[in-house]
């Protein structure tokens, strides 16, 4: 293992004797590069993004855009990232710079970097392609293909969304001698095997999922992080310090994605992004997740493991993966155990899950329902955290449900199955009286609490409005599984 260190704007620096806490926002404006801007330091506003080269999908290298003020800069150790001062300067304006210029996307310009790193990722993103002239209207789609999700984690505060819109709206293609377009041609450097130790603790990335579990069985106590979209709200907001920092969101071993005859399995590495463009649909319901998942900042680096891992109980993969009837794999040094999703969580914030193991996989069951529904009640349409949410899937034969799957998240101390639901549903007909019965049942699923967000009345009511919803949307569903 060489020195460790970074490739910023195709320059090459060593971090030298850093905390392992320091965030990649932290980091590079002590090197000069303040473009990239400190607004709220957990990820929901994207003053801080910058570009990162990732391997592709579609292609060997893809520009992803993320939120450095999660990030810890140890955890881009040999990586590549392009920040708003590489993209281009007054002497040579890169086209989203331009664009953003010419149609009075910048007042303010606090945020303006950040809106242009997020908007190059998507300038760049392969598929990306005009729209078929004639085409309906598509009030998040551009006519040049731009997808306006991709802005949905940069905020404005003067309030100039309508120019910004007008400026990704406003991009052709990039130019065949455009040097990011190109980079995407060539493998993405990638992350390498780390080990940083200093007065401020250590920051260990393994080569290999043995090493990590080895890791862990040797240091019970370690902090895992893998998209850090978690821990670096910690660290930003609540000064959280860790002794010993384990990276496994490059382990080969959990970000494999495998469809088989009897389950689908995703490696608990992956990010959500990442999930969401591999299964291309193959899973609907969370097909219906993703886009209501926080925002497309965030799921550049949010893992499905990490999600289950902090065991919130208002994590918006749960009742999804529950309606699913999901397990858990869990790894330790000496083998490794499938547990039931629906018996996972035993406590507020806490699982069955020992210290000396991590999630490996999440396994999906074959075939799946054919009538399901995610619903997040919040106080935004995107980018904002739940007070309820409910997946649900169905399995309706002959005009009756013969089974029922109702995950809940925001109504206990842990994300719930609707069991008490699912038995007034399953062997009943499917129809407006069933529903308004059942529903009458999930409003008293739970122990929802009174906080800032909702009261315990509402969440009720919410719960039992999203199962008529459900009906109210689908009351000849197609019959049999997929």
């Amino acid at each position: 293992m060489g020195a460790a260190g970074i490739r910023v704007n195709g320059q090459e620096f060593a971090f030298g004797d850093i905390a392992p806490h320091t965030t990649a926002l932290e980091w590079l404006r002590t090197q000069g590069f303040t473009g990239c801007k400190e607004g709220c330091g957990e990820g929901e506003c994207g003053a801080c993004s910058v570009l990162v080269a990732r391997p592709g999908l579609d292609r060997p290298t893809e520009w992803v855009a993320v939120n450095a003020c999660l990030l810890p800069v140890l955890g881009l150790d040999g990586q590549e990232i392009v920040t708003a001062e590489g993209l281009g300067g007054p002497e040579s304006l890169h086209p989203v710079q331009y664009e953003m210029a010419v149609r009075g996307g910048s007042q303010c310009g606090y945020c303006t970097p950040g809106f242009v790193c997020s908007m190059a990722a998507e300038f760049y993103r392969p598929g990306r392609q005009a729209q078929p002239e004639g085409a309906p209207a598509d009030h998040e789609h551009g006519p040049n293909g731009f997808d306006l999700h991709a802005l949905s984690g940069n905020l404005c505060r003067c309030t100039g969304y309508r120019p910004i819109r007008d400026a990704a709206y406003a991009l052709g293609p990039p130019e065949r001698d455009d040097p990011l377009a190109r980079r995407r041609e060539a493998p993405a450097t990638p992350a390498r095997q780390t080990l940083v130790r200093n007065d401020d603790g250590e920051f260990l990335r393994p080569a290999a999922l043995a090493d990590a579990l080895r890791l862990l069985r040797d240091r019970p106590t370690a902090t895992v992080v893998a998209g850090a979209t978690d821990w670096g709200v910690e660290v930003n907001l609540r000064g959280a310090r860790a002794a010993c920092v384990i990276a496994i969101d490059r382990v080969p071993e959990l970000r494999e994605l495998v469809v088989g005859a009897e389950h689908i399995e995703i490696g608990a590495g992956l990010t959500l992004t990442e999930i969401e463009r591999r299964l291309a649909g193959r899973v609907p319901l969370l097909g219906l997740l993703f886009p209501q998942f926080a925002s497309r900042l965030i799921r550049n680096s949010a893992t499905i493991g990490g999600n289950l891992g902090t065991g919130s109980p208002i994590g918006d993969a749960m009742p999804a993966l529950l309606a699913l009837d999901a397990d858990v794999v869990l790894a330790d040094a000496d083998g490794e155990r499938q547990v039931p999703l629906a018996d996972y969580y035993v406590e507020y914030r806490r699982s069955v899950r020992r210290v000396d193991e991590l999630i490996r996989a999440v396994r999906i069951p074959l075939p799946l329902a054919g009538l399901v529904a995610f619903h997040k009640i919040a106080k935004r349409r995107f980018d904002d955290i739940s007070s309820v949410a409910a997946g649900f899937a169905l399995e309706v034969a002959d005009g009756t449900v013969v089974r029922a799957r109702i995950g809940l998240g925001g109504v206990a101390a842990t994300p719930i199955r609707a069991r008490a639901t699912e038995s007034a549903l399953e062997g009943q007909p499917w129809s407006a009286e069933t529903a308004a019965a059942a529903a009458r049942v999930l409003g008293g699923e739970g122990s929802p609490l009174d906080d800032h967000r909702a009261s315990a009345a509402y969440r009720k009511a919410m719960l039992a409005q999203s199962l008529l919803k459900l009906y109210a949307e689908n009351p000849n569903p197609a019959e049999g599984m997929a």
